[in-house]
Formats: C-alpha cells, sequence, structure tokens
C-alpha cells in the first residue's frame, strides 16, 4: 500500500457519535491491558479474530478522537515524499505560496528531475517552528495590552 491516503475522510455527524462511543472503549481498554499486542475482535458470525500491534489501536484512538470532534482525518506514512501541491494543500496555502517557502529555504526540499518534493517531517517540522512563531507573537500582543491597560 504506497498511495498516500491525503484525502481527508470527513466524518458525518452519525460517524463522529459513533467514533466517540468507540474511541471511549479503544481508551478504556488501553488503559487496562499494557500488552505490545492488542487482540480485536470482529463481532460477525465467524467470530474472527484480528491481532494488531498495540501502536496501531493507539493511531486508531487519535483517529476517532478526531473523527468525534468532526474534523476530517488524513494519514501520511512518515518518511513519505510529497508533491508540492500536496504540501500546499496540507499547509492550506496555494501552491505558488508554498513554493516561495521553498525558495526562501522555510522547508527542506529536492528537486527530482525539474520537481520539488517534500519529505512529510520537514513540513511538520514547519508547521511546528511556525505554530511556536504565532504563539510568541500572541503573547507578545496580550503582554503589550496588559501594559497598556487595554
Amino acid at each position: 500500500m504506497s498511495q498516500l491516503a491525503l484525502d481527508p475522510i470527513q466524518p458525518s455527524r452519525t460517524d463522529a457519535a459513533t467514533a466517540d462511543k468507540a474511541l471511549q472503549h479503544i481508551r478504556d481498554y488501553l488503559s487496562r491491558h499494557h500488552e505490545q499486542s492488542v487482540q480485536l475482535v470482529v463481532d460477525d458470525e465467524d467470530g474472527d479474530q484480528l491481532v494488531v500491534p498495540r501502536g496501531a489501536v493507539e493511531l486508531l484512538a487519535r483517529i476517532l478522537a478526531h473523527m468525534a470532534a468532526g474534523k476530517g482525518v488524513s494519514v501520511v506514512p512518515a518518511g513519505a515524499d510529497l508533491t508540492t501541491q500536496q504540501a500546499a494543500d496540507l499547509l492550506n496555502v496555494s501552491r505558488p505560496y508554498l513554493i516561495g517557502l521553498l525558495e526562501a529555504g522555510e522547508i527542506e526540499h529536492r528537486k527530482v528531475g525539474t520537481h520539488r518534493r517534500v519529505k512529510v517531517e520537514s513540513l511538520l517540522e514547519y508547521m511546528r517552528r511556525d505554530d511556536q512563531r504565532r504563539r510568541e507573537a500572541a503573547d507578545e500582543l496580550t503582554d503589550l495590552t496588559q501594559e497598556l491597560g487595554l
């Protein structure tokens, strides 16, 4: 399965409610079981069982938490190379704006022929730095507002 799952899955209200119920069960189960693998039982007439790594169930819990909050969810494997359009979509910016960030050295990238590729880790690091800058700017504005008594 080498294809990136970048198109978010948008939950309906019913999906969000179902995800919330499932999330509670999974969190409860994980808090009581600390084994490396956990067993998911599919409720069907065959009584099929599926054993999965604990990390996969923890990731499922994160996905369900987002879905329960009504947020769309995408899965991108670590180490994935993104096209500039995919990276721009994840940042929710235009492709030309992303190209500007790449050329300014804000986000690491490489060229494959004439095409640019962005490692998902580089994009996530940029997002963390950008969030930190935004928090610092908001804190500074709050401090200035308090100093001025506004």
